[in-house]
């Protein structure tokens, strides 16, 4: 690569707002098809580094995602999964309304047969919040 070409490419990924922004901005919960559509089983997820913002102090909230879904006909790709939870980040938003939030938008993208959102946050002010939703009947794998 000559000089010129390494400068384009290197200005292109330091221009405002950065890559990494550019893409959890333009993030959507892409999907394929279930790959074994008529048998039970179970995808577990797990986003350590989450991240919103508390609707009440603008201090930052940090938690545990654990996603545990039986898919229907379509299973979210991970790399969609991980910039849309990013998109959280400069959210003002409460614990129980983002993992609503986030469960529903998961609900819509992929129609499970079962899914649970596990939302475990850090202790703030000697208070640790643990918000579970589910959606649909679990069967047995």
């Amino acid at each position: 690569m000559s000089f010129s070409a390494a400068a384009a490419a290197s200005s292109d990924l330091t221009q405002t707002p950065l890559y990494g922004e550019r893409a959890i901005a333009d993030a959507e919960l892409i999907c394929f098809d279930n790959p074994r559509p008529g048998r039970p089983y179970e995808i577990s997820i797990e986003l350590p580094e989450f991240t919103c913002k508390c609707p009440f102090s603008g201090y930052p909230d940090f938690a545990v995602l654990r996603l545990l879904y039986q898919p229907g006909p379509r299973v979210v790709e991970l790399k969609a999964i991980k910039l849309y939870v990013n998109s959280y980040r400069d959210r003002s938003i409460s614990h129980e309304e983002v993992a609503n939030r986030i469960l529903d938008d998961l609900v819509a993208a992929t129609d499970p047969q079962w899914m649970q959102l596990e939302a475990d946050f850090h202790p703030r002010g000697n208070v640790h919040t643990v918000v579970r939703v589910s959606h649909g009947s679990r069967l047995p794998c």
